[in-house]
C-alpha cells in the first residue's frame, strides 16, 4: 500500500491515478485545503493533516503501507516571502511529523515532491544535480532543508527517499478527465489558458529583452503525466533497494514565453490576449534540466512535448472553466 499525501492536489491527483493504472493500492491523507475529492476519482481519502503524527501512524498501520509519496506543501514563492513562518511550519515541521509518524509504523521508503528552485538561478545549464544549492525564497529553502532532513533521516534511521527536483509541471490528463484548478495557479500554463478564455484580464509577459532567440524567459515544461510516472518509478527504484538520492525532472528541452504563447493561439484557434511589461526581480533568463541521471537511475525520461501539454491544458481549462465541482 502507498500512502499519497497531498493527494488530490494537482500533481498528487495525477500520480494517485497513475499508480492506481498500474495496479497499485493507493491511499491518500490530504487536508482538502487546496485538493479536491472529486479530483481522486474514487479513491481512498483519509481528511486529516501531515502534522498529526497519530493520525499517520495509525494509518500506516491499518492500511499496511509500505511506501510514501509526499506532496503537501506550500508552494507559492511570493507567499513564503511574505508568510515565511507559514512555510517552516508546514513544509518543514510538517514532513518532520510525517516523517517520524510514518517511521513510527515501520514505513522507510519516501519520495519527495522537491524543486529545481533549490538550485537558485543556474550558473550553467543545461542544470545537473551536481549544481550548488542555492534557494532564493522561503520556498525554495523549505525544498532544501527537507531534502537534508530526508538525508539525515537516512542516517539515524535508515529511511531511504528520492527527491525529485520538478521543473515547470503542466498540462491536464490525456483524457481530459482532471487537471489543474486555475483559481489558486500562478504558473504560466493555467495563466495563459485563463486569458484566452477571457477568464482574466490580458496576460502580462515579464520581459521581452532577454537574451534569448525571442526576448523572453525559457522555461523546461513537463507534462503532469510525465511527471507522474517519475514518481512511479522512484518507488519502484527504492523497492529495488535504491539508495537515498536527489534527481532533476525536466524534458532537458527549453520552451519561451512567447513559444507557450503561440503554441496555445495555434492549438486552440484563438488569440492570446497579453501586454508587455517590465522584467521581474529574480527570474532566471533561462532554466532547463540535464535529466540524465533520471535516466539512469530510474529508467525514466519524458515522453510527452509541449503541444501535448497545451492540447491537454486546453481540453481540460476550456471544459471545465470552474475547475472541480467540489
Amino acid at each position: 500500500m502507498i500512502l499519497v499525501t497531498g493527494g488530490a492536489g494537482y500533481i498528487g491527483s495525477h500520480t494517485v491515478r497513475t499508480l492506481q493504472a498500474g495496479n497499485e493500492q493507493v491511499v491518500v491523507l490530504d487536508s482538502l485545503e487546496f485538493g479536491h475529492r472529486s479530483a481522486l476519482l474514487g479513491a481512498e481519502l483519509i481528511v486529516g493533516n501531515i502534522r498529526d503524527r497519530a493520525l499517520v501512524t495509525e494509518l500506516c498501520r491499518s492500511h499496511k503501507v509500505t511506501q510514501v509519496v509526499h506532496f503537501a506543501a506550500y508552494k507559492a514563492v511570493g507567499e513564503s516571502m511574505e508568510q515565511p513562518d507559514r512555510y517552516w511550519l508546514n513544509n518543514v515541521a510538517g514532513t518532520v511529523d510525517l516523517v517520524e509518524g510514518v517511521l513510527a509504523a515501520g514505513v522507510k521508503q519516501f519520495v519527495f515532491s522537491s524543486s529545481c528552485s533549490v538550485n537558485g538561478t543556474p550558473a550553467e545549464l543545461p542544470l545537473t544535480e551536481k549544481a550548488p544549492i542555492a534557494p532564493e525564497s522561503v520556498y525554495a529553502e523549505t525544498k532544501a532543508m527537507v531534502e537534508r532532513i530526508l538525508g539525515w533521516y537516512g542516517v539515524t534511521h535508515g529511511l531511504r527517499s528520492v527527491s525529485l527536483r520538478y521543473f515547470n509541471a503542466a498540462g491536464a490528463s490525456t483524457d481530459g478527465v482532471i487537471g489543474e484548478d486555475w483559481g489558486r495557479a500562478q504558473n504560466l500554463v493555467p495563466l495563459v489558458m485563463k486569458a484566452t478564455l477571457g477568464k482574466r484580464p490580458p496576460l502580462e509577459v515579464f520581459g521581452t529583452d532577454y537574451p534569448t532567440p525571442d526576448g523572453t524567459c525559457i522555461r523546461d515544461y513537463i507534462h503532469v503525466d510525465d511527471l507522474a510516472e517519475a514518481h512511479c518509478r522512484a518507488l519502484a527504484y527504492l523497492t529495488e533497494g535504491g539508495a537515498t538520492i536527489a534527481l532533476n525532472v525536466g524534458t532537458g528541452v527549453g520552451t519561451s514565453v512567447l513559444e507557450i504563447i503561440k503554441a496555445t493561439e495555434r492549438i486552440s484557434g484563438r488569440t492570446v490576449p497579453y501586454t508587455v511589461a517590465p522584467r521581474r526581480a529574480g527570474d532566471p533568463v533561462a532554466s532547463y534540466a540535464d535529466p540524465t541521471m533520471s535516466h539512469k537511475t530510474l529508467g525514466w525520461a519524458a515522453t510527452r512535448t509541449v503541444d501535448d501539454i497545451i492540447g491537454s491544458a486546453w481540453q481540460w481549462h476550456s471544459t471545465h472553466p470552474d475547475g472541480f465541482p467540489d
